[in-house]
C-alpha cells in the first residue's frame, strides 16, 4: 500500500454512522479554507449538508486555543454541519461542548472502514438502511456518479453506494472512490479506488489506462516502475483475483 504524494491539512473519511469523519492536521481556518479550496477545485457544493465528525488524532501539534466559531462558519460554507469531536485535547473539551459539539468517543467510531488510503468526499447518496420492513417499498438504489470535467491534482470524488462515471479524465495527484465500479472515458493519471466498501466484484474501466494506484476491495497495485506497455495509454480494465487476492489489469477491445 502507498502513502498518498503530499500530506493534506483535512481529509475526509466516510462511517458508518452515516456521517462524514473530517481529520484534521492543523486548526486554523484560513489554512483549512486554502487546503479545501484546492482539494475541491473551487466548487463547494460536493458536499449535500453532511453531518461531520472532526477528528484531531493527526494533529501536527496541540494548539493553545481553538476557534471553533471560524472552523463551524468554514466547514458550513462547504455545506457541511458539525455534530461532534473524536480525540480532542481534554483542555478544548468544555470549549467544545460550548460550541455545540458532541465529544465521541472510540467505542462510536470503532466501525470505520480502514480499507481504503484515501480521502473520500462524499457526492453520492446515503447507503440503504440495513433492514427494511416487509410492507415498506424497496429503497432507491443510489444514483450513479457523473462527473464531467477532468479533475485537476489535489481534487477528490467519492461515489458512495454506486458507481462513478468520469467523463473529462483524472489528473496525476487526484483521487477517485467508488463503492461500485469506476468508469474513466478520459486520460486515467490519478488514483482510483473502487469497491471501497468491499465490493469484490468491481472493476475499474479506463480509455487510456496510465494511473499511479488502482484498488478494488482494499487490494492495490501501484506503478512507480512504470505501466505494463500492454496497456500503457490504452483501453484497460481492471478485476480482482478473489482466488489469490491480486488484481487482474487486462488490454480492452474497443473495436
Amino acid at each position: 500500500m502507498s502513502a498518498s504524494a503530499s500530506v493534506r491539512s483535512i481529509e475526509f473519511r466516510n462511517t458508518t454512522l452515516g456521517a462524514t469523519v473530517a481529520m484534521l492536521q492543523v486548526t486554523e481556518p484560513p489554512a483549512l479554507a486554502d487546503a479545501l479550496h484546492k482539494m475541491l477545485g473551487g466548487m463547494p457544493d460536493f458536499f449535500n449538508g453532511e453531518a461531520v465528525i472532526l477528528d484531531f488524532s493527526a494533529l501536527r501539534e496541540a494548539p493553545s486555543t481553538i476557534d471553533w466559531a471560524g472552523l463551524n462558519s468554514l466547514l458550513r460554507r462547504y455545506r457541511l454541519q458539525p455534530i461532534g469531536v473524536f480525540n480532542l485535547p481534554p483542555e478544548h473539551a468544555d470549549s467544545a461542548r460550548r460550541a455545540g459539539l458532541a465529544e465521541l468517543d472510540a467505542a462510536a467510531l470503532r466501525d470505520r472502514p480502514a480499507a481504503t488510503p484515501t480521502a473520500p468526499v462524499s457526492v453520492a447518496a446515503s447507503a440503504p438502511a440495513t433492514t427494511v420492513p416487509v410492507s415498506a417499498p424497496p429503497p432507491a438504489a443510489a444514483q450513479t456518479v457523473f462527473v464531467d470535467r477532468p479533475l485537476r491534482s489535489g481534487q477528490q470524488v467519492y461515489a458512495r453506494g454506486t458507481d462513478l462515471v468520469l467523463l473529462g479524465g483524472v489528473h496525476p495527484g487526484a483521487e477517485v472512490i467508488a463503492d461500485g465500479s469506476i468508469h474513466c472515458y478520459g486520460p486515467l493519471r490519478g488514483r482510483a479506488i473502487a469497491g471501497a466498501q468491499g465490493d469484490t466484484q468491481a472493476r475499474i474501466m479506463a480509455s487510456n489506462f496510465g494511473p499511479e494506484l488502482v484498488s478494488i476491495a482494499g487490494v492495490f497495485r501501484t506503478f512507480e516502475r512504470g505501466i505494463p506497455e500492454t496497456v500503457a495509454g490504452r483501453a484497460a480494465q481492471i478485476r480482482l483475483n478473489a482466488s489469490d487476492n491480486t488484481l487482474n489489469i487486462e488490454a480492452l477491445q474497443l473495436d
